[in-house]
């Protein structure tokens, strides 16, 4: 079975977002990671081998340091690795489920795995996007996967409860909190992951201009969230107390 993973490169959960004088976001000296949605494709793709014979290529649009979080995959376990450069130029959804459409559009594969959204932009709309450019079904936010044949059972959460989806291969697979436990790679994998083939691609690799992937949407401005206000803390009686509370909630909130 031929299996891809569609990954992207995020700040860290952990890291510190500053804006610099142009009102860009600050990037130097920021750690990046995996996006931690792809963490649960990678492992799930990993587990899908491991029941059989297989191969896991993990795919990736982004700058030279995109390669960090490849060789992750591949430490954890993956075969091989490709990695789109589309140089300076600023990508949204639309542009990158372009280029990755265009590229998985020439290779093997008889599904496709990724993170339901990433926890930068928080769009969830790459994976549907390449779906719709392949032509072929996606399911979205699965928390468990059975692959028989040329099917795949997927659960899948919906307001309320959840569902059972089964959808014929090939197709696009999100994966949700909770699908499983992404394991650490060992050091083992750590070394031999160097040794893993990681393919470099520029556009034109891929048969594309920039007028083919220019974005639909911009940026105009960033800001960052203001400080938090110190609480109040009211005096009084409970009943006294609660007139007053209901009274700044009214007039000074203004959320009742």
């Amino acid at each position: 079975m031929k299996i891809l993973v569609c990954l992207k490169q995020t700040f860290d959960t952990e890291a510190k977002i500053n804006l610099d004088s142009n009102g860009k976001i600050e990037r130097k000296g920021v750690s990046m990671i995996m996006n931690p949605y792809d963490e649960f494709a990678v492992e799930e793709a990993l587990r899908i081998k491991e029941k059989g014979e297989g191969e896991v290529t993990v795919i990736s649009v982004g700058g030279q340091q995109t390669q960090d979080a490849l060789r992750q995959a591949l430490a954890m376990g993956a075969d091989k690795a490709v990695l789109v450069d589309a140089g300076d130029m600023e990508l949204d959804e639309f542009s990158t489920a372009t280029i990755l459409a265009k590229v998985i559009s020439g290779m093997e594969y008889d599904i496709i795995l990724g993170g339901f959204r990433a926890i930068d932009d928080g769009s969830a709309q790459v994976a549907g996007r390449v779906a719709e450019i392949l032509n072929i079904p996606v399911v979205n936010v699965v928390t468990k996967l059975e692959i028989d044949g040329g099917k795949a059972l997927a659960t899948r959460e919906i307001e309320g409860g959840s569902e059972v989806v089964e959808v014929s291969l090939p197709a696009v697979v999100t994966a949700q909190k909770g699908l499983n436990e992404p394991r650490y790679p060992s050091m083992k994998g750590i070394m031999k992951a160097k040794k893993k083939p990681m393919q470099k691609m520029a556009l034109a690799d891929a048969g594309l201009d920039e007028s083919q992937i220019a974005p639909k949407t911009k940026a105009i401005s960033f800001s960052l969230p203001e400080a938090r206000q110190a609480g109040k803390i009211i005096p009084g009686e409970a009943a006294e107390a609660a007139s007053e509370l209901a009274k700044l909630l009214r007039e000074e909130a203004k959320v009742i």
